[in-house]
């Protein structure tokens, strides 16, 4: 993910960690692990996988006689976005936020933790 790419919607951030955490999965199973973050219809998790996917954030393919997604945006560049985002846009900071604000998270483990510090560091500065 390019400093410049659109982050996910918290939606589609919620289906993207679905499929983090285990793909392929079907818009059926995706809306089963989402069920918790998102209140909406499997239909609206379908239409929202299809917008994913003319996006090139999910790839869609049929695995036996299934069509499933897989995530296409990496899970740790993607945080990494996020939470430049949030510490430039929402608390106005200059420097990239402490790695430790994610330390406990059950969505990353260690080793994901210093690739996320290290792309934190190393974010390209804003030219505004």
């Amino acid at each position: 993910m390019s400093a410049t790419q659109a982050i996910p919607s918290p939606g589609e951030l919620s289906l993207l960690k679905a499929l983090w955490k285990q793909q392929p999965l079907s818009a059926r199973e995706i809306h089963e692990q989402a069920a918790d973050e998102v209140a909406w219809s499997f239909s609206s998790t379908r239409k929202t996988l299809e917008r994913m996917r003319d996006k090139q954030m999910v790839a869609q393919e049929v695995l036996h006689g299934v069509q499933v997604y897989r995530p296409q945006l990496d899970k740790v560049a993607t945080l990494a976005a996020f939470a430049h985002d949030f510490g430039r846009r929402v608390m106005e900071m200059d420097n990239p936020l402490p790695v430790t604000m994610f330390t406990g998270s059950k969505l990353v483990d260690r080793h994901e933790l210093e690739e996320l510090e290290q792309l934190l560091q190393d974010w390209p500065a804003d030219e505004e």
